[in-house]
């Protein structure tokens, strides 16, 4: 009789693994429309892994397929240095009575499309919804005042914001913030499920999302960023957006970016 167990073992063991989810095949070319909500396709490669798209405003948008190179982490960050390479110095010499320029400051309509991007991002972190009320006499026990700068700290929630210097960095979960007179940046990097595999214990894919607004970009350009996502072992779906206005606005401008990397990045 035990030859027929193992049969029936083995046959059992068969099933299982033909039930489990099986791991979707790297995307090897785009899906790139024609248009996109309010983008418009301008060009597309030969060999599907890239196309630019435009809005209305000026927004120039580059998606591309992206190998990962040693992590996912790591890929994503090199694009992030390119993004932000070549940055101006924030305080020049005048060379005719040696005064200092003041610093550029970001204008409100960029912190504003900054703000909206963001709330993008807050959107997608598990429908966490955050309130912090700031107890300007300290009872409340979570926040502190040293030299003009509060600190907020709970469990998924902090808050430095020092008003020497009109800064803040604010951290909910996934999503980081930093904003200063020249500028501001908004980070979001979380595991996900690939489409699929919805009920998979193991999170194989990645979303992730940059801003940086400010007036030290070169080439004229006020806002970049990007929004990936995919696979962790790649390719990863990139859109990387560039506006030489004040910002896209994040409203209009990010839904149909989103679309476009969740098409192609399956997640």
């Amino acid at each position: 009789m035990k030859p027929l167990y193992l049969v029936a073992a083995s046959a059992l063991a068969l099933t299982a693994a033909a039930c489990g989810p099986k791991v979707p095949a790297a995307r090897a070319a785009l899906d790139c429309p024609q248009t996109q909500g309010d983008l418009t396709r301008t060009s597309a490669s030969p060999d599907g892994k890239a196309c630019t798209y435009t809005n209305d405003g000026g927004a120039e948008v580059t998606l591309q397929l992206v190998n990962v190179t040693g992590s996912p982490d790591a890929t994503l960050a090199g694009i992030e240095t390119t993004l932000l390479a070549n940055r101006t110095a924030p305080v020049a010499e005048d060379a005719k009575d040696g005064t200092k320029e003041e610093p550029a400051k970001a204008s409100p309509q960029a912190a504003t499309d900054a703000e909206k991007a963001a709330k993008e991002a807050a959107d997608d972190t598990k429908g966490v919804s955050v309130q912090v009320r700031i107890d300007p006499h300290g009872k409340s026990g979570v926040v502190t005042e040293d030299g003009g700068t509060t600190r907020v700290n709970l469990p998924g929630i902090h808050v430095v914001a020092n008003d020497n210097d009109d800064t803040a960095n604010v951290r909910v979960g996934p999503l980081t913030i930093d904003a200063g007179d020249d500028g501001a940046t908004v980070r979001m990097r979380r595991d996900v499920r690939l489409r699929g595999e919805a009920l998979s214990r193991e999170k194989r894919g990645l979303r992730a999302m940059f801003i940086y607004t400010g007036d030290d970009l070169p080439e004229g350009y006020r806002f970049v960023g990007y929004e990936a996502g995919g696979p962790k072992r790649g390719p990863i779906t990139v859109a990387v957006v560039k506006s030489k206005t004040e910002g896209p606005d994040g409203g209009e401008l990010y839904p149909d970016v989103k679309k476009l990397v969740r098409k192609n990045g399956g997640v």
